[in-house]
Order: structure tokens, then C-alpha cells, then sequence
């Protein structure tokens, strides 16, 4: 039986990541000979083209993007167990990742869970947006997250709904008459499309009113009086106010939050913690490879 060769394989993701053979070749080092020479030995060993020319650049062909889905999970399974044998015991490190919205309120608990359960755990927070969280954890680059994202082909758990409002500085004054100045973040961002689809529904004028393109922007601009957002009320602080429809602002849809787990698990940790917190939670509505059914994908 033939075998595929993981470093070709690696060269393959680098190639769909960064798009050419000469970024994917600066990326892993190599030269751009190199890489065209890897992919042919990949397309002997698989028997079939992975490349479509397009012009003078190539693009993955329907094989190559097959393949590409397996080479991901094969490397995973590769770099856990490489890792795993490293550190040489069950309990290892764990990497969570959290949003910046909720680090600081929802993230602490789960923490404190797992710190009883698995004292000699070391644990690893990342903190980022949800989008670039859910892509780390499809990589293998952590193992749990929280985010407000769903995936159908992960497994994982609704940890809590919460409602979306207007967020403004306490002494914001708010003009009815007036288009609202909207504080948004970047592309790609849940709270962006449900502002800007729930005042196109209502017909209420806004306009752009500062852009971040993280949370401590938000927050800085929200202080500031720059404007309004809309956010999950975990966001909500001292300093500001909720803007409702007495203000002339339409209502938002309550937003989930989810705990996923990576794909390909390894680590024993990984899945023990998991399960842990499910039933210490009693999050019994698992949703994703375990359901009949997937939860919205707010994408």
C-alpha cells in the first residue's frame, strides 16, 4: 500500500494558505524549485493532478482540495502526538482560547473548573476574535475555544445565550433625528452584520461613525462618546448605557456562545476536560458531529 509523505503534505496546506507556490515556498523556507518538485512527488504518489493551470498561476483541483482536507487532520494527529510524547504525561498543556468580550467574564469560571479538576494541567489562553479562534482550533494551534461562531463539523456545546443590545457612553446623548454614528469593528464580526441587518429592517439612517479592529478600540471609542454598538451585554461596564427602542433603536437577536473542541483529539486531556465541564455545567445539548441537528451559523 502506498504511503503519502507528511512533509509534502505540509507543503500542500502551505500552498492553499498563502496561494502561490512562491509564498508557500518563502513560508516554509524552501526554495520555489523545491516546492514544484515536492508536488510532483505527491502527484506520483497519489496517481492523480492536484493543480488546474489557471493563466500562468496554478489552483488546487478538485483532488488537490480533497487531499488538502485530509493533509490538515493528518498533521494534526502528527504535531499532538509529537507533542504529547514531549511533554511526556497525561496531564500536559491544554490551549484555550476565549473572546476578548468575555475574558474576563465568562472564560474565569471555566478556568476555575478546570484548575480543581486538573491541578497539574498547564493551561494556555489565547485571547482573540472569535473568527481567527475558530480558525486556530480547525489548525490544531488550540485545543478548546469559546465563540460565539458555529461549526457543524466540530463538536461542542452551547455554555450560554446572551442578549444583544445598543451599548453608548453613560453621557452619550442620543439624537432620534439624527443618522446613528455606528461604532463597528472589522470584517469578519457577528455584531457587525446584526447591527447593520436590524437597522436596514427597521429603516433606521446610520452612518460609520469609527472603526477598530479590536475590542479595546471598541471599548475606547464607545468611552469616548464616539458613537453606538452593538454588542453582547457581557460587554456592558459602568461607564455606559443600553439604548433600547424607546431610543429609536430596532431590537437585536440574542447571540450564543459556544465551547468547541478541535478536531482529531489526541491529547486525553483534551477530551477529559471537555467532558468535564459538560457534565460539571450540565451542558447536555451537544451540538456539531454528535447531533441530529447543528445549531445557527452565524458566519
Amino acid at each position: 500500500m502506498r504511503h503519502l509523505d507528511l512533509e509534502l503534505l505540509r507543503t500542500l496546506v502551505a500552498i492553499a494558505e498563502h496561494t502561490t507556490f512562491a509564498a508557500a515556498a518563502d513560508a516554509t523556507h524552501k526554495t520555489q524549485s523545491a516546492v514544484t518538485q515536492q508536488m510532483q512527488r505527491l502527484e506520483e504518489q497519489v496517481g492523480l493532478p492536484l493543480f488546474d493551470k489557471q493563466g500562468r498561476s496554478k489552483r488546487l483541483s478538485p483532488h488537490g482540495q480533497k487531499l488538502l482536507e485530509y493533509a490538515k487532520h493528518m498533521l494534526a494527529i502528527n504535531d499532538e502526538a509529537l507533542r504529547a510524547l514531549r511533554e511526556g504525561n497525561l496531564e500536559g498543556a491544554l490551549r484555550i482560547g476565549a473572546p476578548h468580550d468575555i475574558a474576563d467574564t465568562m472564560l474565569p469560571p471555566l478556568l476555575a473548573h478546570i484548575a480543581r479538576s486538573s491541578p497539574k494541567l498547564q493551561l494556555e489562553i489565547h485571547v482573540g476574535r472569535s473568527p481567527f479562534l475558530m480558525e486556530s482550533l480547525r489548525r490544531g494551534e488550540i485545543d478548546l475555544t469559546l465563540s460565539t461562531r458555529s461549526d457543524p463539523a466540530l463538536e461542542g456545546v452551547v455554555l450560554r445565550t446572551s442578549p444583544t443590545v445598543w451599548i453608548c457612553a453613560a453621557d452619550y446623548v442620543h439624537d432620534i433625528s439624527r443618522p446613528v454614528p455606528l461604532i463597528l469593528a472589522d470584517e469578519p464580526s457577528l455584531f457587525r452584520r446584526l447591527a447593520l441587518e436590524a437597522l436596514e429592517l427597521a429603516q433606521v439612517p446610520w452612518r460609520p461613525g469609527y472603526l477598530a479592529p479590536n475590542l479595546i478600540g471598541i471599548k475606547a471609542a464607545i468611552r469616548a462618546g464616539l458613537g453606538v454598538t452593538a454588542r453582547s451585554i457581557e460587554l456592558l461596564g459602568p461607564d455606559m448605557r443600553v439604548l433600547g427602542e424607546n431610543d429609536g433603536m430596532p431590537r437585536l437577536p440574542d447571540v450564543a456562545y459556544y465551547l468547541w473542541m478541535r478536531p482529531d483529539v489526541i491529547n486525553p486531556a483534551t477530551r477529559q476536560v471537555y467532558e468535564m465541564l459538560k457534565s460539571t455545567l450540565g451542558l447536555n445539548a451537544t451540538l456539531g458531529l454528535n447531533a441530529s441537528a447543528a445549531g445557527p451559523s452565524p458566519a
